[in-house]
This record gives C-alpha cells, structure tokens and sequence, in this order.
C-alpha cells in the first residue's frame, strides 16, 4: 500500500534532498520561503485594514 512516509523513510528523503541541494542552499530556500510568507500575511493585513476604512478617508 502507498500512503504517507513513516519514520525511517522521513530520513533517507532528508538525506536525499541534502545531497541534491546541500545545506547551505537548503538555509536559504527556507529563509526566502519565510520572507515570501511574511509578506503574503502583511499583504492580506494591509487588505482587512482597507476594507475597514471609512469611505470618507479613503477620498482624501
């Protein structure tokens, strides 16, 4: 049966993804994944505030 990796599988994916990429690009793909999110949730914050607004300061 194919289902989701269990323990010991987890690792030799690890290992696996490690030797392709190294660890140092590995770093950096999580830190821009990081920022990319950050930025996607600063995007829809910025969006609740607009929508908040009254329509008499959004004219100004």
């Amino acid at each position: 049966m194919l289902g989701l990796p269990r323990g010991s599988e987890w690792i030799i994916i690890l290992v696996i993804v490690v030797l392709l990429f190294g660890p140092g690009r590995i770093g950096k793909i999580a830190g821009e994944l990081g920022r990319s999110i950050k930025s996607f949730r600063e995007g829809l914050g910025n969006k609740e505030e607009e929508a908040e607004k009254p329509e008499s300061e959004e004219k100004k």
